[in-house]
């Protein structure tokens, strides 16, 4: 029988030579690794599973993708604003009243003829299963307007509610931009699938969003700037037909200097879906 001379005997040696084993293996893992990461950026992996490897990522295609990600993301700015269906929505009610108060010179006359026209809006989006959420937001204000206008007896209160809509719609635009929750990305983020990754996780984005939501306050905020005065004289004529004219281009403008600042954004990061909720429940 054999006695090791280690110093401890049999079980010592075992016991030097299993970690040395160890050592040596992850030595080795860890060459082997790194040289496959090479390999695979080199586009010479070998194939795993019987499958090729995929290839490296052209530079020109990684910039494509990229740029396609960034404009997918930056089309959903219509969509986040009703799209045209929505403009027009809030649009119209406010031509139809300016019109039906020159022809029959009554608040009450022109106040229910625009707020009829919202209803329809409203029960045409039913009946077509669309949402509601611009009609509605349409005939609330409309509705308020119009109710204004008949206590007063003033023409011009009937578009008292949307000028103050207006301001503080500014206002909270420029908040949220200083508290750095642009609102931009607030309205975008649930549509582009991103959430709110854009706050810690996608600084690029960040920056893109408070840029847009800067925007929005300026172009939106040249609406009270014209309009208010207008109010104040009691014009309501000029100031009917140029809150019409003010409602559309400024909006589109707007939409259209976003979707320019979030085409050159990184594309959004998606939020991680809990997998328990893409199960359908047993």
């Amino acid at each position: 029988m054999s006695v090791s001379n280690h110093p401890g005997g049999d079980a010592a040696a075992r016991t030097d030579l299993d970690a040395t084993d160890v050592a040596a293996w992850q030595t080795a893992a860890a060459e082997e690794a790194a040289d496959g990461l090479a390999r695979t950026i080199q586009g010479t992996a070998p194939a795993v599973d019987g499958r090729p490897a995929d290839p490296p990522l052209d530079p020109a295609a990684a910039e494509a993708a990229r740029r396609a990600a960034s404009k997918e993301a930056a089309d959903t700015v219509l969509q986040a604003f009703g799209g045209v269906r929505g403009m027009i929505d809030m649009t119209l009610p406010g031509l139809v009243f300016i019109v039906t108060y020159n022809v029959t010179h009554q608040v009450s006359a022109a106040a229910w003829a625009a707020l009829g026209l919202s209803a329809l809006f409203v029960v045409a989006r039913l009946a077509r299963r669309e949402t509601i959420q611009h009609a509605f937001s349409g005939v609330f204000g409309v509705a308020l307007g119009a109710w204004i206008a008949m206590k007063s007896g003033k023409a011009e209160d009937f578009y008292l509610p949307g000028l103050l809509w207006n301001v503080g719609y500014c206002i909270a635009l420029a908040a949220s931009a200083l508290a750095r929750w642009p609102m931009i990305g607030v309205m975008l983020g649930p549509i582009t699938g991103e959430m709110f990754t854009w706050r810690k996780e996608n600084p690029g984005r960040l920056a893109a969003y408070t840029k847009a939501t800067w925007a929005w306050v300026v172009i939106m905020g040249l609406k009270p700037v014209i309009l208010f005065p207008l109010y104040l004289t009691h014009n309501v004529n000029l100031l009917g037909w140029l809150k019409v004219a003010l409602g559309i281009p400024p909006l589109l403008l707007a939409m259209y200097v976003t979707w320019q600042i979030l085409l050159k954004a990184p594309p959004p990061i998606k939020a991680p879906v809990d997998d328990e909720e893409e199960e359908p429940a047993k």
